[in-house]
């Protein structure tokens, strides 16, 4: 008789299909690539379950945030239910609400909210693959509170604690599923 094998869970799935990538996009930085996940049917459903269950209020709609959280986001709000509004880089709209500039770990750039698509009132979940500065993360939360909406949470695939992203989001409901 042999071992039972030792059950698989989302996260190990999840886990198992991120790849690090050093020095990209410069020198220093550390790239977490979700390409292998995203294109991995059983990774991208577990990823969409642990991300679209972060606690908290009920969302009534999912923000995405450039770029890979458009794809993340998309499916949890598919999984949900609900529609998805997607944060974009400046120049990328045709109709801004808003902007809002921020830092990040290698430069600096500016998201903005495409305008009539977030009822004030609404309850948000951002979701998007990498916490690491918070930059980008804050600065969407900034776009969807200018909007009137709350931020029901912020779910991610990834955090780098020793970035320091989760301290931008002080009062947040912030979720994520791996750390590195």
């Amino acid at each position: 008789m042999t071992a039972p094998e030792e059950a698989t869970t989302d996260l190990d799935v999840v886990a198992g299909l991120l790849r690090d990538v050093p020095d990209f996009p410069s020198p220093g930085i550390r790239f977490w690539d979700l390409s292998a996940l995203l294109a991995d049917g059983p990774g991208l459903a577990a990823t969409t379950r642990l991300l679209a269950a972060p606690g908290g209020p009920a969302p009534e709609i999912v923000v995405g945030i450039e770029a890979r959280g458009f794809l993340l986001g998309a499916a949890v709000a598919h999984s949900l239910g609900l529609g998805v509004v997607a944060v974009r880089k400046k120049g990328k709209l045709p109709i801004v609400a808003a902007s809002e500039s921020y830092d990040l770990e290698y430069g600096s750039a500016t998201l903005e909210l495409p305008a009539g698509v977030l009822r004030p009132g609404a309850r948000a979940l951002l979701v998007d693959d990498v916490l690491a500065t918070g930059g980008t993360a804050a600065a969407a939360c900034a776009l969807v509170e200018g909007a009137g909406a709350t931020v029901a949470a912020v779910s991610m695939v990834l955090e780098l604690p020793a970035l320091g992203g989760r301290e931008r989001l002080d009062g947040h409901r912030v979720h994520t599923l791996l750390t590195r």
